[in-house]
């Protein structure tokens, strides 16, 4: 797409979006939800192995107690996101360079790095997983399988599954590049696919309510937040909880989207909506349903858990507890297949994002569309994970866990910048109700981080 048609299209959404504010709120939505997209994105992106992991193991392990933690954890998340959407639209900077000259260049350089290495480090998990789920949906469809052949045979099948499915996240990423209606495109591809993931993981909590595996009592319930765990992992899934609903890499790469749609202060508001209707919601559905699934299948079964709850055993669980083959294994892992999909196309994105401002690419230009490739090795996680997983996983986390409340305390102090902000800054009583909300955010995700860091250190 041309500038002048960039253009020509920016003006059309400027229109609707005059429009769409003299409406009621309510009626707002079905045109927002038209016109937004980065907050899908975002969604996209937390929606992966991490995620449903955590859920899986909320579930199995603790019942329907901890059902919100999840909430709580994107409540978090959000506020941040509004506040970091605020400034990039009503400033037009972008993100990396705000950090950089009204915070510190070394606060925007560690927040771009560890962007780029968690986007690639998780991709190592990442694969395997999507490997993992393409092999039981072959499995259960045509009954093809090599893992009784176990070995080299069975890794060599899972690479070839994993580089089909790298393939198909490098092509979209790639495409995403190119602007204009590649990222209309894709970002309609996310909607739909965020629908789908929706819909699996409602399908398997609906069949195991209809065979009496489900509390609904208990689920609202749950809902309410009650005892905290005292239990070292009892602790350490709350903290996982608050560290994959939104991510360090998240948190770079949105700024970046929100600008490749040539977004502005016209559409500050619809980027909460989008916000909402993108990320929110489909997170909070998605990990929801899949922690009550397994509460209502796991919870206080003879069935032994040890450990992190994987996707595949927890699939050949939820068929060994009644929900059949094609519920409990094909849709589930049709579902997990497409969050970690969306997960590491958006890892591609980051890295791009990430590299480009740190070296000053141009979006789009050949350096930016080869630092999308940047995961790639990754692939090679079918062979390495198991033993790499454990080396590479706590100081990544320590790492990115730890600068991911120095980014939310540039952003309070950017929210609070008139150099930067101008006339936009938030003023009066809006702005010390930002302001106690980053503060509280900041603190959560600080102590958190803090606690389950040292926690982990004493078990490595």
């Amino acid at each position: 797409m041309n500038e002048s048609m960039m253009a020509d299209t920016l003006a059309q959404e400027r229109a609707q979006l005059s429009a769409l504010a003299a409406k009621p709120a309510l009626r707002r939505i079905p045109g927002y939800l038209r016109l937004s997209g980065p907050g899908w994105l975002q969604g996209a992106m937390t929606l992966g192995g991490g995620s449903a992991i955590t859920s899986l193991t909320i579930g199995a392990v603790y019942g329907y107690e901890l059902l919100w933690v999840q909430p709580l954890s994107m409540l978090i998340g959000c506020i941040m996101l509004f506040a970091l959407s605020h400034q990039t639209l009503s400033t037009g900077i972008k993100p990396f360079a705000a950090m950089r000259d009204h915070v510190h260049p070394s606060v925007a350089w560690l927040w771009a790095i560890a962007a780029l290495a968690s986007s690639i480090i998780w991709g190592f998990s990442h694969y395997p997983l999507s490997a993992g789920m393409l092999e039981e949906i072959i499995v259960v469809s045509t009954g093809f399988s090599l893992e009784d052949s176990g070995g080299m045979a069975r890794e060599l099948y899972l690479f070839v599954l994993a580089t089909a499915v790298w393939c198909l996240c490098a092509f979209t990423a790639w495409n995403y590049g190119k602007g204009g209606t590649s990222v209309t495109v894709f970002e309609t591809a996310i909607k739909l696919l965020s629908g789908m993931i929706v819909l699996a993981f409602m399908w398997v909590v609906i069949t195991a309510s209809m065979n009496g595996q489900v509390d609904w009592g208990a689920v609202i319930a749950g809902y309410i937040p009650g005892r905290l765990p005292t239990d070292g992992e009892g602790v350490i899934t709350i903290m996982a909880a608050l560290g994959t609903a939104v991510g360090i890499n998240m948190t770079f790469v949105y700024g970046y989207t929100l600008l490749d749609r040539g977004w502005g202060k016209e559409h500050r508001e619809l980027s909460r909506y989008d916000i909402v209707m993108g990320l929110v919601l489909p997170y909070l559905l998605v990990t929801g349903l899949i922690s009550i699934a397994a509460a209502g299948a796991f919870y206080g079964s003879d069935m032994s858990i040890q450990g992190k709850l994987s996707p595949n055993q927890a699939g050949a669980m939820f068929s060994a507890a009644g929900l059949g083959a094609v519920t409990g294994r094909l849709i589930f892992a049709f579902g997990i297949l497409g969050m970690a999909i969306g997960s590491l196309v958006m890892h591609m994105l980051c890295c791009g994002a990430a590299a480009g401002a740190m070296f000053n690419w141009e979006p789009h230009s050949r350096n930016y569309r080869l630092a999308l490739l940047l995961p790639t090795p990754a692939v090679l996680g079918v062979f390495l994970w198991s033993t790499m997983g454990a080396y590479v996983i706590l100081p990544t986390s320590a790492i990115c866990g730890f600068l991911l409340p120095i980014a939310y305390l540039g952003w309070l102090f950017l929210n609070n910048n008139t150099a930067y902000l101008g006339d936009d800054r938030p003023e009066g009583r809006r702005r010390w109700l930002y302001n106690a909300a980053m503060v509280l955010c900041i603190a959560t995700v600080l102590a958190s981080v803090t606690y389950s860091t040292g926690i982990n250190l004493e078990w490595f």
